[in-house]
């Protein structure tokens, strides 16, 4: 363990007033304000909140700024600051079925029933720079008008169920239905599915994305297509005991997506589809995806698959090393110091070396 530091106030004072100078950067340039992060790096935003398991675009535009970037860093602090916020209710669950669609495809069908709507996507850009943005003063010509879906759009994954191809989700019973609280409570293992997924959507997005990537190189056996992929509004509402019934208190963006995956059967269960699930704030599709993909893997056991051994099958290893923020706290804590714990090993490896010198020295003798 490392020791507490001591002394070096005014260095540390000093170090402070240096990082603000940093980030502010050069004063001849015009500081960035909270609301041009918020509406200009919508996706860094939208990380920050998913990870951060706290939605608040302003806030966690402010932590970006105050990080300089550093995403880990501002979810960091957003999470920081969510301990300190009052719980005072909990939310119903919202009804994905019922979201007003700004983005939804699916890679199963090319006629899928309610549509496909690219929506803003990166999908079909050529990936070459832009050199016009660096016109600031230069405005993006307007985008057509789209109609918002109001209605309901039905899934991918209804249809297929309907004729029974894919394998139905087991629903919790009345005692369970409420599930654990990650933000709350520590990970225990093992997990239920649940509480995987909510730490699959507070895990960070590389390492996830990582997983994910394994299972398609063959670790895992794991061959998914996105049965759907949607991305829009949703109404959030709250029980209030005082009226009886839910009211409507807000509306959050979310990004949820669905793969079917190919599934031969098992001793207990007939050949069929089989899917995962991936549910993340805001626009962060690249997450949902890749949720889905390990969600799929770590379902290995309900299955009754065998276990290929993949690290995206190994519950602990996923879960256990998913959090940027822990993973942060443990691998930068080396940097403070470790002075006295040095000290000793020092002093260790040099007995040790003086004792391996003293044997050579004999052995020397010895053979003369």
């Amino acid at each position: 363990m490392y020791v507490a530091v001591k002394g070096g106030e005014a260095a540390i004072d000093n170090a402070h007033a240096w990082l603000a100078e940093e980030r502010r950067g050069d004063p001849g340039v015009a500081e960035m304000s909270v609301a041009q992060i918020r509406e200009q790096l919508a996706l860094a935003v939208n990380r920050v909140m998913a990870e951060g398991s706290l939605h608040d675009p302003d806030l966690a535009a402010l932590a970006i700024k105050q990080a300089r970037g550093d995403l880990i860093e501002a979810i960091f602090l957003i999470r920081a600051y969510r301990t300190t916020l009052p719980r005072f209710g909990s939310s119903t669950p919202v009804d994905t079925g019922a979201m007003t669609c700004d983005r939804r495809i699916s890679a199963t069908f090319k006629d899928a029933p309610g549509g496909q709507v690219l929506g803003p996507t990166f999908d079909y850009t050529h990936r070459l720079l832009d050199f016009a943005l660096a016109a600031e003063e230069l405005e993006p010509a307007p985008a057509p008008q789209a109609t918002p879906r109001r209605a309901a759009t039905p899934r991918i994954s209804d249809f297929l169920g309907q004729e029974g191809l894919l394998q139905a989700e087991v629903q919790p019973e009345p005692q369970d239905d409420i599930p654990p609280d990650l933000t709350r409570e520590p990970l225990e293992l093992p997990a239920g599915r649940a509480l995987r997924l909510q730490a699959l959507t507070r895990g960070d997005e590389g390492f996830v994305l990582g997983m994910a990537y394994s299972t398609q190189r063959g670790y895992g056996r794991n061959h998914p297509f996105v049965g759907e992929l949607r991305i829009g509004a949703v109404p959030v509402e709250m029980h209030l005991p005082e009226l009886g019934f839910a009211v409507e208190i807000g509306e959050i963006t979310l990004t949820e997506c669905e793969t079917v995956n190919q599934f031969t059967g098992s001793k207990t269960e007939p050949p069929q589809f089989t899917r995962g699930y991936g549910l993340v704030f805001g626009q962060t599709e690249r997450k949902a995806i890749s949720m889905a993909l390990v969600d799929r893997a770590l379902r290995w056991e309900e299955l009754g698959e065998d276990n290929a051994g993949a690290p995206a099958q190994d519950e602990e290893f996923v879960l256990y090393h998913s959090d940027n923020i822990q993973a942060t706290g443990f691998l930068e804590h080396i940097k403070l110091p470790h002075y006295v714990d040095f000290q000793s090993e020092l002093e260790l490896v040099r007995r040790l070396r003086r004792e391996a010198e003293s044997r050579n020295a004999l052995k020397q003798d010895a053979a003369k």
